[in-house]
């Protein structure tokens, strides 16, 4: 990279590589949340903080921060962060580039004596990924108020998700009646996860909103019977019934990416009853993932999706329930002001830049909810992630740091 960027590009490729090595030796790149080798990570991170002058602690949601006061005491903070756990097996640069990002922004503002009126923290956000106790997002929610009271009484093995919170430092006493007033602003980079910076040669992606999750479930009823001796014609078998949703579920969300929004859906789990090689089967139970940026394209798909069963039902001599919303989340959409603050660092820096959706669920969407909030996009390898073979280049991640450290000093003067 030729470009004469604000922000140190070896310093942040020591650090990802630090916490590369930081990982199960049989399962590369596994670094979970609330295992003894993101404690070890998190201590990397923190000593990191420190050598750049930043005032650290751990909230109560078990997130740690790193501050950096403002001259204006009382302005308000600016946040920049992600995640430093990992997924099993993949995730060399998924959250760790914005963790370390973020870090960068900090080191480079010391280094060129810039003092911010506002406070600035670096934050890595507690268990983005999905932890040992099945959720996510427990720093992110925690941290703003939205973390579920029940979900303190989730448990793996003989711990429950409070003791975890407490073994990282967090208090679960005090976490319900956390909240962020002070928060101006936060900012996100994250790798794509996806293959379209890197097709389209683009070096960011500004991202317009992340997409609403909606998990429907359906049951087909069938009727079992003996596989060899019941003619094909007098069957009710609830797996061919099945398989014929599964193709429409396809067709109808390729038609849905034809609308101006992002959309996605994706039978992600089938189990088969009784699935035995000699009986015609009885039930299937499938659950549908779908993402839509734009919320009336996912009603649009809800509506279709239960009208079209009935369809499936009456082919097929199966029955088939009213699809049920297992969860059902509303699109979040980055704040325009920032995004358009985003589009003008990245010209700043000689980035060439698309906006975009994301597809994938960040800690941005709970951020969002009590501040102004945005994130950024930068290329990865074949979009291949959550995988041993996940990679981003370092030199784009840097350009993306360079387009938060630009941000951040915009935002500043702006909210000012």
């Amino acid at each position: 990279m030729n470009r004469n960027l604000p922000v140190n590009a070896d310093r942040i490729a020591e650090d990802i590589d630090a916490l590369a090595r930081i990982t199960e030796p049989d399962h590369p790149w596994t670094r979970r949340a609330f295992s003894p080798l993101f404690l070890d990570g998190r201590a990397y991170i923190e000593a990191r903080m420190k050598a750049a002058g930043l005032e650290t602690r751990i909230d109560a949601g078990g997130n740690l921060i790193g501050r950096r006061a403002g001259k204006k005491p009382g302005l308000g903070t600016l946040m920049v962060g992600s995640h430093s756990d990992t997924v099993p097996d993949g995730g060399r640069f998924d959250g760790i580039a914005g963790t370390i990002s973020a870090l960068e922004v900090a080191r480079a503002l010391k280094d060129k004596g810039i003092e911010l009126d506002h406070d600035l923290e670096i934050v890595d956000l507690l268990a983005e990924e999905v932890s040992i106790f099945g959720v996510s997002c427990i720093g992110s929610r925690g941290m703003t108020g939205q973390l579920p009271e029940a979900w303190l009484s989730r448990t793996s093995g003989d711990r429950t998700l409070a003791d975890g919170i407490r073994e990282v430092g967090g208090d679960p006493a005090t976490l319900l009646e956390q909240k962020r007033p002070d928060l101006k602003g936060f900012l996100e980079l994250h790798i794509e996860q996806g293959p379209i910076l890197e097709a389209e040669h683009k070096d960011v992606g500004i991202v317009t909103a992340i997409a609403g999750i909606t998990r429907v479930e359906i049951t087909v009823e069938g009727r079992a019977d003996h596989a060899g001796t019941t003619p094909m014609d007098r069957r009710a078998d609830a797996l061919v019934a099945a398989s014929q949703l599964v193709l429409d579920i396809r067709e109808a969300a390729i038609g849905l990416t034809k609308t101006p929004g992002h959309f996605a859906a994706t039978v992600g789990e089938f189990r088969i009853e009784p699935n035995a090689a000699n009986v015609v089967p009885s039930k299937v139970v499938m659950l549908i993932d779908g993402r839509a940026e734009i919320r009336s394209d996912m009603e649009t798909f809800c509506v279709w999706l239960d009208e079209h069963v009935a369809k499936i039902a009456a082919t097929h001599g199966v029955v088939i329930a009213t699809p049920k919303r297992v969860s059902d989340n509303f699109p979040t959409p980055g704040n325009p002001g920032i995004i358009e603050t985003l589009e003008r660092a990245c010209d700043t820096v000689g980035a060439l830049h698309r906006r975009m959706a994301s597809g994938a669920g960040h800690d941005t969407a709970w951020m969002a909810k009590v501040a102004p909030a945005a994130m950024i996009f930068v290329p990865c390898k074949d979009g291949r992630s959550h995988c041993a073979d996940e990679w981003a280049e370092n030199d784009d991640i840097a350009l993306g740091a360079a387009v938060l450290f630009e941000a951040v000093r915009e935002m500043d003067k702006a909210l000012a």
